[in-house]
């Protein structure tokens, strides 16, 4: 049976050793109410655009206003469930988004892991994990694996990228809705090889079948943040459940590196370049996706 870490265990605020050693830190109730609540509020904004638009195309007779974010987007697709979107990114300058992407107790933690000068990456998403659906089931894989592939296999210079990436659920996640499951320890593995599959980049079998009794499923509630590798194996277990699985996964890179993208991403925290953060909300929802 695999292992899980549920939201009832308390860890330390921040665990440097532990982040080192298995590749992963929980961050229990970190982020104040008022911050997933306006997270939140964004995410039901982006659902209304989705509801505005079938009904302006005839592919629903309304938008389902009384559902809540949880369910709103099934009843929105249940007839088309192969045009619901996967996630939400290059539309993620809203200005509810600012507080979570620049929170200040989370940079702390970051600046611990990465020193001063500290990026936002180019690569940060909203996930609507949908029920019974594949096209929103994460498959085991490396985040460097998908870095690699983009830079044509350039193994090395993703294993020398310092980052930490960050999970936040707007539901609580359990293994019933999907939640994460990791390898602990996964990430001194290096880059390994990945296959595609039809939605998503997949480990290799061989590089993958050894590691998975060590396999442990992260359940966390909304204001548990995750921080982990960018190496780590990591993978999202399928929704059984009858409500969406709303989560939010971010980055941040040591910002004396490339990104490895075309993007170039956006300044979080500087001590060379302080006049190159970003500021404020307002200046959040001006930017683009670059």
């Amino acid at each position: 049976m695999k292992k899980s870490i549920n939201s009832q265990q308390t860890l330390s605020p921040f665990d440097g050793r532990a982040f080192e050693e298995r590749g992963y830190v929980v961050l229990r109730g970190l982020l104040e109410p008022a911050v997933v609540a306006g997270v939140r509020d964004e995410m039901a904004r982006l659902v209304d655009g989705l509801a505005a638009g079938l009904v302006e195309a005839g592919t629903i007779p309304h938008g389902f206003h009384d559902e809540p974010l949880e369910t709103r987007m099934i009843r929105l697709y249940e007839r088309n469930l192969d045009q619901a979107p996967k996630h939400f990114r290059e539309n993620l300058h809203l200005k509810g988004l600012f507080p979570l992407f620049f929170h200040a107790r989370l940079l702390d933690v970051v600046a611990q892991i990465l020193g001063p000068e500290i990026r936002l990456y180019p690569n940060y998403t909203a996930r609507p994990k949908l029920p019974e659906w594949s096209g929103t089931e994460v498959l085991w894989h490396q985040d460097g694996g998908y870095t690699a592939k983009l830079n044509g296999g350039a193994e090395e210079a993703v294993t020398n990228m310092r980052m930490v990436n960050v999970w936040t659920p707007l539901v609580p996640a359990r293994v019933v809705n999907g939640c994460m499951q990791f390898v602990p320890g996964s990430h001194r593995l290096g880059v390994v090889a990945h296959e595609q599959r039809e939605h998503y980049l997949e480990i290799a079998p061989l590089a993958l079948k050894p590691h998975l009794p060590n396999a442990i499923s992260i359940e966390v509630d909304p204001g548990d943040v995750v921080l982990f590798h960018n190496l780590l194996f990591h993978c999202g277990l399928p929704n059984h459940a009858k409500t969406i699985r709303w989560s939010l996964d971010w980055r941040y890179q040591d910002a004396t590196q490339p990104t490895q993208r075309p993007q170039r991403g956006h300044m979080a925290r500087s001590a060379r370049s302080p006049t190159t953060v970003v500021r404020s909300a307002e200046e959040w929802a001006r930017l683009t996706f670059i």
